[in-house]
């Protein structure tokens, strides 16, 4: 009998990952319709989304487009996250019976692939 490999972190569960993926399609919808409002016209994408055991705090990754003064925008969408959470509530409200704490956190994976593109480069 053969298992099926997993395809996401090895530490969470079925119904995490599922949460996640969930979350991340929602919050990235929100922020595209109303992302010019929060963000100063900035775009921004939800790379990641990584919830905890209990479903109950939920690690938002954002990566922002354009890169200058992103400490900024990351602090206006922080400053909304009761808003953002009430709207992704309010849209999942049949799907998940708690809506998690959002921490917006700043994925800075581009600009380290970048860096290390132009060291390897040089």
């Amino acid at each position: 009998m053969f298992l099926k490999k997993r395809t996401f972190a090895p530490m969470t569960t079925t119904r995490q990952h599922k949460v996640a993926r969930l979350l991340q399609k929602e919050l990235g919808e929100y922020l595209q319709r109303n992302g010019a409002e929060i963000t100063g016209g900035k775009m921004v994408t939800v790379t990641v989304v990584r919830i905890s055991a209990d479903l109950g705090v939920a690690k938002v990754y954002l990566s922002i487009f354009p890169a200058g003064e992103p400490d900024e925008t990351l602090q206006s969408v922080t400053g909304k996250k009761g808003l953002i959470r009430n709207e992704v509530g309010k849209k999942l409200r049949n799907q998940l019976r708690h809506i998690p704490e959002f921490v917006f956190y700043l994925d800075d994976s581009l600009d380290y692939i970048d860096r290390i593109d132009n060291l390897l480069n040089d």
